[in-house]
């Protein structure tokens, strides 16, 4: 399944790519994300809920950037599991910045992601709402995080 979208942040590019590169404040933007630890400056974990339909799962994951560009590109993948392993992901993902001027930058992402187990067994539509649904929300949250860090500078 492949999630793509992109969003504009009244900010300038250099402080959209410090926040994107901090866990912990992409995480306190992530829905359903409670827990991020840092292992290295390129590999979290982080634990994550979810809830499709009547199903809640958590899910521990493992997140490696697998290259970067500074200021312009992060490319990583993620992987984990349910407990009990009644599910799992994996995802290849690629974050790109854009300065559209001085002071806006756009965020495009795009992941292909594969569920397996009992959350596999949701139709594709499904998934993919759900999917889109969660990146709105990231994309609020973030935006709203970083507009607001430059008004309270």
């Amino acid at each position: 399944m492949r999630i793509e979208d992109r969003f504009s942040i009244a900010a300038p590019r250099d402080r959209v790519w410090q926040a994107i590169r901090s866990p912990v404040i992409v995480a306190s933007c992530l829905p359903g994300c409670h827990d991020v630890e840092v292992i290295s400056p390129t590999s979290y974990k982080a634990k994550i809920s979810v809830q499709l339909g009547p199903i809640k799962a958590d899910f521990a994951i493992d997140i490696d950037v697998i290259s970067e560009i500074e200021f312009e590109e992060v490319r990583s993948r993620s992987r984990g599991e349910e407990g009990g392993r009644a599910s799992s992901l994996s995802s290849e993902n690629v974050l790109r910045l854009s300065a559209l001027d001085a002071e806006t930058t756009e965020l495009h992402y795009s992941s292909d992601v594969a569920v397996v187990g009992r959350l596999g067994k949701f139709g594709l539509g499904v998934m993919k709402k759900k999917a889109e649904s969660l990146g709105h929300d990231f994309a609020v949250a973030f935006r709203q995080k970083i507009e607001h860090a430059a008004v309270d500078k």
